[in-house]
């Protein structure tokens, strides 16, 4: 008669218990990662946002136009407000070419254009182009932080209501987020671009008013 497996009834091997280190690592690697899945869900739902912002302006598609010294209308008037609390007007930019962007944080364009945008400025500080920015979302906190990822060392005016964009629609009307305007030395619009201002053209606007006022 056989005898029976000797390692028949023995007890399965017990699984070592983890340690209370390797529990708490083990925690800590699942709050990381939930952590990043909520920031890539966060990434995404901005760029969806952006993309579709459910309001009244789209995103453009970088086309430019620009308008012939004869074709302008009158110079843009507006008053607003600087995230600093400044009054602002055009008053402040008399006899310089000034450019204007509409954007906003949230906003994935302009997240493209805005280390351009902020080169672009510094480029032409010493021609005394002026640059603004329009918010037009978000809080004072929101745009300060934004601007300092990019770098953006010129001034934005706080438009949640609106004011400015309707003020524009008199002119140009931006109908997009982003959406970049050059001024010449009178306060009118020579050229707007809808979407992201590509560094290339808007250099090339701001130098065409640069040398026009030159010339006059």
């Amino acid at each position: 008669m056989n005898s029976p497996d000797a390692t028949a009834h023995e007890p399965a091997p017990r699984r070592p218990a983890m340690s209370r280190r390797a529990l708490l690592g083990a925690s800590g690697l699942m709050v990381g990662l939930l952590v990043m899945s909520a920031c890539s869900s966060e990434n995404d739902r901005l760029a969806e946002q952006a993309a579709n912002d459910g309001s009244n302006y789209v995103a453009g598609d970088g086309s430019v136009q620009e308008f012939a010294p004869e074709e302008r209308g009158e110079p843009v008037h507006f008053e607003s407000t600087l995230f600093d609390g400044s009054a602002v007007d055009p008053a402040r930019w008399t006899g310089e070419v000034v450019v204007i962007n509409f954007w906003y944080a949230a906003c994935a364009p302009c997240r493209v254009e805005a280390p351009d945008l902020a080169e672009l400025h510094q480029e032409f500080a010493d021609d005394g182009v002026q640059f603004y920015g329009v918010n037009t979302r978000d809080t004072q906190p929101t745009a300060e932080a934004f601007e300092r990822r990019f770098g953006i060392e010129y001034p934005s005016m706080e438009d949640r209501d609106g004011r400015v964009m309707l003020a524009m629609t008199d002119y140009v009307p931006p109908s997009a987020v982003p959406t970049t305007l050059v001024l010449d030395r009178d306060g009118r619009v020579s050229a707007r671009i809808l979407g992201i201002a590509e560094p290339g053209t808007l250099r090339a606007l701001i130098t065409t008013a640069l040398e026009e006022s030159s010339q006059a």
